[in-house]
């Protein structure tokens, strides 16, 4: 038997040569973790995807640090630039506007340079819309695949096509104003029987899970156009 001690450590001890990728709340601020703000205290430089949403956030919580923009429009840009501070001896952070960097935002290129460069990469756990919205679904959920967007226009249908005999429960991350239509065109690949659910605005005051066949789903947010962040969840062939 393998004996594995685990160690507690202040984590406000941030190490150099290393990249923390801290998640933030989705929706309420109260889901921050302690760990969260003390990393985030004790960094150099905070990258961030939207400085000021981050503002918000970083004002909230009395952290004094400077941030630098880290987004999908110069993250090819900056990645060298930045692993070459952490490799100078400076803490970084990487935080996105929303839940847990690099899913379906920013933060793989930075954190696969970090690997290349042999430069320590920690993830500390943290929020993500998707876990709560597929638990949420009532759908099975002990095998699923994350498909996060899916290509707008090219490469859709295949995509699409592709995932027409997937047996797992699938989740997607989709925009309130494609959302009926994205429904519809679930259901003409997956079948208007096929058991799906929609989550918006999750951990939010308006925070609303609809769940029902596609056909049903694309009724109500016809009638009902939604607002805020989407996640939907849309079980998987029999």
């Amino acid at each position: 038997m393998i004996n594995e001690k685990k160690e507690f450590r202040n984590i406000s001890n941030v190490s150099i040569m290393k990249l923390i990728i801290v998640p933030t709340p989705v929706g309420n601020l109260e889901d921050m973790t302690f760990r969260a703000v003390n990393v985030l205290k004790s960094v150099d430089l905070i990258l961030a995807e939207d400085t000021r949403t981050s503002g918000v956030l970083l004002k909230h919580f009395d952290i004094q640090t400077s941030m630098q923009s880290h987004h999908k429009f110069n993250e090819h840009k900056t990645v060298e630039n930045v692993v070459a501070k952490i490799l100078a001896g400076q803490r970084v952070a990487l935080i996105s506007d929303a839940g847990t960097p690099a899913i379906s935002d920013p933060g793989f290129l930075l954190v696969r340079q970090c690997v290349q460069a042999g430069v320590e990469v920690e993830c500390l756990p943290g929020a993500t819309a998707f876990v709560p919205a597929l638990v949420d679904s009532g759908l099975p959920n002990d095998r699923f695949c994350f498909e996060g967007f899916l290509p707008q226009k090219k490469g859709r249908q295949t995509r699409l096509k592709a995932l027409a005999d997937e047996t797992r429960t699938m989740v997607f991350y989709e925009s309130p104003y494609r959302l009926t239509k994205t429904l519809q065109q679930f259901a003409e690949v997956f079948g208007n029987e096929r058991q799906a659910s929609v989550s918006r605005e999750i951990s939010k005051m308006f925070e609303e899970t609809a769940r029902g066949t596609l056909a049903e789903l694309v009724l109500h947010f016809t009638a009902k156009p939604p607002k805020g962040e989407i996640v939907v969840v849309v079980g998987g062939k029999e």
